[in-house]
């Protein structure tokens, strides 16, 4: 099903095709595959990978089914999400020595309960009061800008990383405390993915849970750097709730469930660190994305600035205003399509199942990927192509489950409000001021680790719109 009108077609036949790694013929050899994994999720994927519906493959003593159609997706993540709520080993053991049994982890009773407690912090229904604090941030981040002179190289994505760390602090762990921690828990994330192991063998293996995984001195040293920042964010808590400031992390340490009981010290760590890293990462990784499309795409850089300029004039934007800017909107969609923040959903079967009529055993890996049904020709037109115009051209919007940037059933992100008004928000106020343009001879390339980058760095170079 086209999610535009053909008619409409030609006249986005050339836009930007941005870049994506290597399509395979065919499969290459599991050893293959592994090593590919192990350096970028997104290059061991074949032509036919994109266009199939149902795939099955064993690896080892794994089966692997690849879910990429609306209608196994939802039997995968809603019907059956009983037997497939709990999350990949892979995914477990490269976040466990972080998020502990936090939220994005955990499952079973456990997430049931966190859930609970967790989700009304970031709820959609908070965000019309999260705004003002989002647009004072951006503001602090404009005036930075503008007080660089033209053409001074930047680099975008520890940019975006300081924003939206800036952004999750204030609003989240209290306002007083994005300028002293942002940078330390920004550089701490960074590392810990750049040294993370992407692919767990021993579970490929069939070996247990139990069984210890390597961590490396570079792991643990950026696992220290994070946790000691939350460590003295909780401990300020108190201090800061007499002196009158209110904070919604204050919602975790008094939060109670159906028996009474707090949480844990450790378990208000663990929620914090998901709320942090879920809460900054994947917004700017997908700014950064957004600005290197623009960059590249003149037609809907244009389009673009006519809306902000149309629609805000001078004024600086409120949360209401978001609605007035569907172009905007459209451009940050587009920009999950093309690169999901988190571009593989791994889960794995707790009981035998089925999807689709076939068997699914206890113990395989179930995979939603949206790098591959995002650019499933079946069901988009030019799926590799940058066009948000496919976002507003048809009032039937796409298949909630062919479109999952936030995953999707019970395990949906519940910041996804948080995440679209905090991109829609710092993409107009700071486009409506500044130009983006790629460095000469930057080389960018899509690699995904735990969340898709546009590489380690990505060095734009910073023109002021009025010069």
């Amino acid at each position: 099903m086209s999610l535009i009108d053909p008619v409409n077609k030609s006249r986005y036949a050339d836009d930007f095709v941005p870049p994506y790694p290597f399509r395979h013929e065919v499969s290459p050899p599991v050893w293959t595959l592994i090593g590919l994994a192990k350096k970028n999720f997104l290059s061991i994927w074949t032509a036919n990978d994109f266009k199939g519906r149902l795939k099955s493959q064993k690896v080892f003593s794994r089966e692997l089914i690849v879910c990429n159609r609306p209608d196994v997706v939802r039997e995968s993540f809603q019907t059956n999400h009983a037997s497939l709520q709990r999350k990949s080993p892979q995914m477990r053991h490269a976040l466990q020595p972080l998020l502990g049994d936090g939220l994005f982890v955990s499952d079973g009773e456990t997430w049931a309960k966190r859930r609970k407690l967790v989700a009304p912090i970031i709820h959609g229904s908070r965000v019309p009061g999260f705004a003002p604090i989002m647009v004072d941030t951006i503001e602090e981040k404009r005036a930075e800008w503008a007080s660089r002179p033209d053409g001074s190289e930047t680099d975008v994505l520890a940019e975006m990383a300081h924003l939206t760390a800036e952004i999750i602090c204030r609003t989240i762990f209290g306002r007083q405390l994005g300028k002293d921690y942002a940078r330390e828990v920004v550089r701490g994330f960074s590392e810990y993915q750049k040294h993370i192991d992407q692919v767990d063998l021993f579970a490929i293996f069939g070996l247990p849970d139990w069984f210890p995984r390597y961590r490396s001195r570079a792991i643990k040293q950026a696992k220290g750097r994070i946790l000691e920042v939350l460590d003295e964010i909780i401990d300020s808590y108190h201090a800061r709730k007499e002196a009158g400031e209110v904070s919604v992390i204050g919602g975790l340490l008094e939060a109670r469930d159906d028996n009474g009981d707090p949480l844990s010290r450790e378990a208000i760590r663990n929620e914090a660190a998901v709320i942090f890293m879920a809460g900054h990462e994947t917004t700017a990784n997908t700014l950064a994305w957004t600005w290197f499309l623009l960059s590249q795409s003149p037609r809907v850089a244009d389009k673009l600035h006519a809306e902000i300029d149309t629609v805000l004039g001078d004024r600086t934007p409120t949360f209401k205003d978001i609605a007035s800017l569907p172009y905007a909107k459209a451009v940050i969609e587009e920009t999950l399509r093309l690169y999901p923040p988190v571009p593989i959903l791994a889960r794995e079967a707790t009981q035998n199942t089925s999807i689709g009529n076939k068997p699914i055993s206890k113990g395989s890996l179930v995979l939603v990927v949206p790098w591959l049904m995002h650019r499933n020709p079946v069901l988009w037109d030019l799926p590799d192509t940058f066009r948000p115009e496919r976002f507003l051209e048809r009032s039937k919007k796409p298949n909630k489950y062919g479109y999952v940037p936030f995953s999707i059933g019970p395990r949906i992100c519940p910041g996804l409000q948080f995440g679209m008004t905090e991109a829609i928000l710092s993409l107009v106020m700071l486009a409506r001021h500044f130009d983006l343009r790629l460095k000469p001879g930057a080389d960018v390339q899509p690699v995904c680790r735990l969340t898709l980058r546009p590489g380690d760095t990505l060095p734009m170079i910073l023109q002021h719109r009025s010069a």
